[in-house]
């Protein structure tokens, strides 16, 4: 007795969440990733910059993975679901982009860090759209590896 082949809207859940996956990557390339703060505690307040992803050479290349592996999600979509495996190469290459941002490029290394006390502190921060992105990024990977060696 042959088994019966899965059902078409089952084999279509992983290239549809890389597509998902990977419009959020492309939206968390504008989101701010990275800042400068200074805070004073004799006035109780302080002041920040942000740079947003596409602001960096970094955050375009994280932008174009991320159209990368929404292609590959739509090409695995609309003909074979294993093609959104070849979401792996972009989805890696931004992990690889977002890590270099923070180490390598002009996100955090270039700034400066300066602590007086309570008169004034300006330090770098890493805000929430590195970390989406890296969120984003990461599930590709994940998605396009499941999508490979899920069910046939």
């Amino acid at each position: 007795m042959a088994v019966a082949p899965a059902h078409p809207k089952l084999r279509r859940g992983y290239p549809l969440a890389v597509i998902a996956a990977g419009a959020l990557l492309v939206f968390c390339a504008v989101l701010p990733w990275a800042g400068l703060q200074a805070t004073s505690g004799l006035i109780g307040a302080g002041v920040a910059s942000d740079v947003r992803g596409i602001d960096d050479a970094f955050g375009v290349y994280t932008l174009v993975a991320g159209l990368a592996a929404l292609g590959c999600g739509l090409a695995g979509l609309l003909s074979r679901p294993r093609l959104a495996a070849l979401a792996l190469v972009p989805g890696g290459a931004a992990v690889l982009v977002l890590v270099l941002f923070v180490t390598e490029g002009s996100g955090l290394r270039d700034r400066i860090s300066i602590d007086l006390g309570e008169l004034l502190s300006i330090e770098p921060v890493i805000r929430f759209g590195w970390f989406a992105a890296l969120a984003c990024a990461l599930a590709i990977v994940l998605l396009a590896f499941m999508s490979l060696v899920g069910r046939r």
